[in-house]
């Protein structure tokens, strides 16, 4: 409540006598000397202010009220607060949103939302303007958490983390399965009964975390950083789980900080939140999504007669795989040595035909055939060369002459030569005796 003397100046406010242009007189609770000034009474700026948010600030009605338009000329400010404007077709309204109350919000404020406030009506004297100071912000039509999911949604996928080249494949047979749930949930159970029901030798790695409440989604994201850190006997595959529950329950799981946790891990990620109709930002980002945390064991774990089984058909088609190529070897073998058998063949035929051509020109151009045609060859017995001109020759030298059947030995006599084929005497050699005559 305002003081006494400020609830006094507030009262005299607009209490003329006859009418507001100030043609009666005006009713004052103080008199000078017994008698009443003549004329209005005149007050300040700050005086008339003072006295609308008295009205305003008494109001029972504005003290709490709700209101509903569109959201306009959002800004946030550096200390915290936020300001904004509502609207609809026929008016404004100016918001004013505190530190306090801005960061309880669930979602985003932007330009266009038709929202439902709750707030006071206040005034604020240095403009002389009222504002609607918010309190409390939920979108028409939709609830908070439901929008900020959206809000959220929108951005991630905008940014690539959904995208599907992100996504990992899980491993065949994970030796070490990583878990990160609440430890005493009856999720943790059924993982285990199906893990160790499909795979006995399977073994499972708890990294427990709070999963709903306050502070539950830095735990997550703990637990799974824990989980990456392990390099020896670490997990192969990580299973985020948690039973179902409203939005409210699940939303630890819509946390962008855990979204970018989960993207960020070496180690591939199940997401196996709530029940198959809930889906949470988790569920979009991780590498695989299952319906349960059922599904999810099954998914990571297969069951061991599966794979025996598996790999018995895998023998069995190898063998035969390995049967088949054999076979085709073994025909290509025989395909290719009867192919060289033929080609040796073909190469030592034409190797004879050309040995019998060489064969028969050396014939030819053998001197035997030339003997065996009359021809006879001489030569030097002292020398045994070939006698190709007489003229090498002196009288009385002994030379062998070679026929088709045989030799003889004969003295030379005399000797001649051919000059352009026809025969002509050669003159006899001078002795030295004859030279000195």
């Amino acid at each position: 409540m305002a003081p006494p003397e400020r609830r006094q100046r507030i009262a005299s406010l607009f209490s003329y006598g006859e009418d507001a242009k100030g043609t009666g007189t005006p009713v004052s609770d103080s008199t000078s000397g017994g008698e009443h000034a003549a004329g209005p009474k005149i007050y300040e700026v700050g005086e008339l202010t003072d006295y609308i948010t008295e009205l305003l600030q008494n109001d029972e009605r504005l003290a709490d009220v709700w209101v509903k338009g569109e959201l306009s000329n959002f800004s946030h400010s550096a200390a915290g607060h936020a300001y904004f404007v509502l609207k609809d077709a026929r008016a404004v309204v100016n918001c004013v949103m505190f530190r306090e109350s801005f960061n309880r919000l669930k979602f985003q404020l932007s330009d266009g939302l038709k929202l439902l406030v709750r707030g006071q009506i206040t005034v604020y004297p240095p403009r002389g303007s009222y504002n609607l100071k918010v309190l409390e912000v939920r979108p028409e039509g939709m609830g908070a958490l439901y929008l900020a999911f959206e809000q959220l949604k929108k951005r991630l996928e905008a940014e690539g983390l959904f995208d599907q080249k992100l996504k990992r494949r899980l491993p065949a047979l994970p030796k070490v399965v990583g878990v990160v749930t609440s430890p005493t949930g009856a999720v943790l159970q059924d993982i285990r009964n199906i893990l160790f029901g499909r795979f006995p030798n399977a073994h499972l790695l708890l990294a427990p975390a709070k999963v709903q409440g306050e502070g539950a989604a830095q735990e997550i994201i703990a637990a799974i950083k824990l989980l990456n850190s392990l390099e020896e006997d670490g997990p192969e595959v990580i299973i985020l789980a948690r039973g179902g529950g409203s939005l409210e329950d699940l939303w630890a799981f819509n946390d962008e900080a855990l979204a970018r946790a989960i993207r960020s891990s070496r180690i591939p990620v199940v997401s196996a939140v709530g029940h198959e109709t809930d889906f949470t930002i988790s569920d979009f980002v991780a590498d695989v999504r299952a319906p349960t945390p059922s599904k999810a064991a099954e998914l990571v774990m297969p069951r061991r007669s599966d794979m025996e089984e598996r790999i018995r058909m895998l023998g069995s088609s190898l063998r035969r795989e390995l049967v088949g190529r054999f076979d085709q070897a073994r025909l290509r073998t025989d395909e290719l040595s009867r192919g060289l058998g033929r080609s040796i063949e073909q190469l030592l035929a034409r190797r004879r035909d050309m040995v019998q051509r060489y064969s028969g020109l050396l014939d030819a151009m053998s001197p035997m055939q030339v003997l065996g045609r009359g021809y006879s060859i001489t030569i030097r017995q002292t020398t045994g060369s070939a006698v190709r001109d007489p003229a090498e020759l002196r009288e009385g030298e002994d030379i062998r002459t070679l026929v088709s059947k045989g030799d003889f030995v004969s003295t030379v006599k005399s000797m001649s030569s051919m000059k352009e084929g026809v025969l002509y005497p050669r003159k006899p050699r001078r002795t030295r005796a004859q030279k000195g005559k």
